[in-house]
């Protein structure tokens, strides 16, 4: 008998520290007109962060428990934690690790994703091969989360995108089609873009370095727009390849959540009405690693995905990396 992943359940969770469009008005007042125009390019009118006491798994923590209550689940039940971030706890140990002993997932093993916000869809091509290449593993919870805002500088303007927040998703075994393959691909000349770049082994973290602000994340040069722009489509037709459907096929696709215009510009390339995408970018802030287990959360509980339907997901993080996959929804 074949044997396949299949997603069983999601959970979500946002902080409920509120940061509107107004509140950085005040914040970036010497900058004028600074918030009017990243709020018409990106689409994001709010955020919301998490109290400054915690750390990226707690955050993770109310997603995971909500995914496997969801999905009739006990932490006792899980087998393994794939947990997707750029904003862990700790350089080392890995914030899976963390997450299983709070969550207290006794009898799982663990181990991060660092591709950043193409975290999530890589963590779950990863977690369907474990389901099917061993049969002793039968629950993978998968988690991305993003707690950027602690790592960002007071008054960077980059600041304007980062929301915190986490998603899950818990991947079982099945004898039904449920997770169907994968795409990625990356360019790794521009991993000097946008980044921490001291805390690491590339310039270990000192006194200046701490005070420079270098062990803060940094955008140093903006990423051209084609990235995405011209990257997404490309990843979504070599998914569909390597999957053997159509790009008309697809029922529903989730983006990385950093600006609805490249989505919108992205589904005109690949002739996919607006209808068929989901973007929570406007209320919720760019969530990185968490945005895309988020918006699909988001879009099932809006009843905008049905059983049957051909999921895609595609994510696009700093590097880059660009991931996809493509699922059936049981």
């Amino acid at each position: 008998m074949e044997r396949y992943a299949t997603i069983a359940s999601t959970g979500c969770h946002l902080p409920g520290i509120r940061v509107h469009n107004d509140d950085l008005r005040r914040t970036f007042a010497h900058l004028p007109e600074f918030v009017d125009k990243m709020e018409a390019s990106s689409g994001i009118r709010c955020r919301w962060h998490a109290p400054e006491d915690w750390a990226t798994s707690d955050l993770a923590l109310p997603a995971a428990q909500q995914a496997l209550e969801r999905a009739g689940l006990k932490p006792g039940d899980v087998d393994l934690i794939i947990l997707g971030t750029d904003s862990p706890d700790y350089i080392t140990p890995a914030t899976s690790v963390v997450l299983q002993h709070k969550l207290g997932a006794v009898n799982a093993g663990t181990f991060d994703i660092g591709c950043a916000c193409a975290s999530f869809p890589t963590a779950l091509a990863t977690a369907a091969g474990w389901i099917t290449a061993n049969p002793l593993i039968k629950t993978v919870l998968v988690v991305g989360v993003y707690l950027m805002h602690k790592l960002t500088e007071a008054g960077d303007p980059m600041g304007f995108f980062y929301g915190d927040g986490a998603g899950a998703a818990v991947l079982v075994a099945s004898d039904r089609p449920g997770f169907l393959g994968a795409a990625a691909q990356a360019g790794g000349a521009y991993h000097k873009h946008w980044g921490i770049y001291s805390g690491g082994t590339y310039e270990p973290a000192t006194v200046e370095s701490v005070k420079a602000g270098r062990t803060m994340v940094k955008m140093i040069e903006r990423y051209p727009p084609e990235i995405n722009h011209e990257g997404w489509p490309r990843v979504v037709r070599k998914l569909a390849a390597n999957c053997g459907f159509a790009i008309p096929d697809i029922d529903f696709i989730v983006f990385t959540q950093v600006r609805k215009g490249s989505i919108e510009l992205v589904m005109e390339n690949l002739g996919l009405p607006m209808e068929k995408t989901h973007t929570i970018m406007e209320e919720w802030g760019y969530t990185g690693s968490a945005c895309i287990p988020m918006a699909l959360h988001d879009a099932l509980e809006k009843k905008k995905i049905r059983s049957g339907d051909r999921l895609v997901l595609v994510g696009s993080g700093v590097g880059y990396n660009q991931a996809a996959c493509a699922l059936i929804m049981p």
